[in-house]
């Protein structure tokens, strides 16, 4: 958001709950104490493009980035609680700090899944100092929920593959450095005949063809192919494979989006607790009226329950090994839904100011909307658990 709080801080009783061990909660401390360190207050919220390369290279300067994408280049494991603690406080503090932590993690975090040691090698170390921009590049304009409309093609050419078509909405688009590219590479109909590749921004063939502004800046473009040749060597996985690679990475990353909701959320009801305990109101302060009493109950109840949906998630998959398809989506839906009832509860609450341009809350709105929809909106969560559940009967 780049406002300063004058607010203690994100609340931090949930890191008791046992999903945790002390090595998560010095880290949600670390990335606290990055936050308020002064190194956010020089970045210019207007100039999106240059902030999120600051923001990236502080993020790798503090050695945060090595939570999103592995600190290991030879086995790069994700520990997903770290990576939801990050988003959380950073959230809690700027929604741009959160988006910037986040795409160098969904952006590489196909290469770190796939056994290619070569393009680990390449581009984890650049990615993970912020020196490079990863960039996540699955959705088309006709094909976002539909991944199997997809029609971006890369056809096999000798030891190389051609890219052509044009990918929407992709995050870091036109600032990037290293794209993770899916493709129709036809080895079979649907998502059965999907394929993942690596592009880099220089690659002749590849090309920004528009930037897209949206009502929380963030950068955003349409990138495009034309007869885009790239190594074979670049093909992550093996042919066909782009789906599932994508979905694994999701599925890493789809309760981070989780935690960013609840990073959002915390900041609206801190603020709320904050206004409503000085706002007068009727000859008392506005805290005291019982309507605002039910309003912060349901919205710091609504916060735990999509907490603890949340971190169960992060820790069935980075303790018991586990799928988090179906948790991960419940988690994904509760959150971002809850995190909207939350904030729009806070601008009730702040009345006037709560829609005036610049106000925190006026903020956190514009923040929230986007999380209801990007990788996967919740329409399409609803479908993901229901399908989960039915495989079990």
């Amino acid at each position: 958001m780049g406002q300063a709080s004058t607010l203690p801080g994100p609340s931090r009783d949930h890191l008791d709950w046992p999903f945790f061990e002390e090595r998560h909660r010095d880290f949600a401390a670390r990335v606290d104490d990055f936050a308020r360190s002064g190194v956010m207050a020089g970045i210019d919220h207007a100039d999106v493009d240059g902030a999120c390369r600051k923001l990236v290279k502080a993020l790798g300067d503090a050695g945060l980035l090595a939570a999103a994408t592995g600190t290991s280049d030879a086995e790069p494991l994700i520990d997903s609680r770290l990576v939801c603690l990050a988003r959380e406080t950073l959230a809690w503090h700027d929604g741009l700090a959160d988006f910037a932590f986040a795409m160098q993690g969904l952006g590489t975090g196909a290469i770190g899944l796939t056994d290619s040691a070569e393009l680990r090698a390449a581009v984890l170390p650049k990615v993970r100092s912020g020196e490079w921009l990863s960039a996540f590049a699955l959705s088309e304009k006709d094909a976002g929920s539909d991944v199997a409309a997809m029609a971006c093609a890369a056809h096999a050419d000798g030891d190389h593959y051609v890219l052509d078509g044009e990918k929407t909405w992709i995050s870091n688009g036109g600032i990037a450095d290293v794209y993770t590219v899916f493709a129709r590479s036809g080895e079979a109909p649907g998502t059965r005949g999907i394929s993942a590749f690596v592009v880099f921004a220089d690659d002749p063939g590849f090309s920004i063809s528009e930037r897209i502004e949206v009502i929380a800046p963030h950068p955003l473009a349409t990138i495009r192919f034309e007869n885009c040749r790239i190594p074979a060597s670049r093909r992550l996985g093996a042919p066909g494979e782009g789906f599932k690679i994508a979905m694994r990475t999701l599925d890493i990353f789809r309760a981070s989006v989780a935690a960013a909701a609840l990073g959002f959320a915390r900041r609206a009801l801190d603020e709320s607790l904050v206004h409503a305990k000085a706002r007068p109101m009727f000859g008392a302060a506005l805290a005291d009226l019982q309507l605002t009493q039910a309003a912060l109950g349901d919205m710091a109840t609504g916060i735990d329950a999509a907490a603890l949906l949340t971190y169960r998630a992060a820790w069935r998959r980075d303790v018991q090994k586990l799928s988090t398809t179906r948790e991960a989506a419940m988690a994904k839906m509760t959150a971002t839904e809850t995190a909207q009832d939350v904030i729009d509860r806070a601008v009730q609450l702040f009345g006037g100011r709560g829609v005036r341009t610049g106000e925190i809350t006026e903020k956190l709105y514009r923040e929230i909307r986007a999380l209801r929809i990007y990788e996967g909106a919740t329409e399409v969560q609803k479908l993901i658990v229901a399908r989960e559940l039915l495989k079990t009967i």
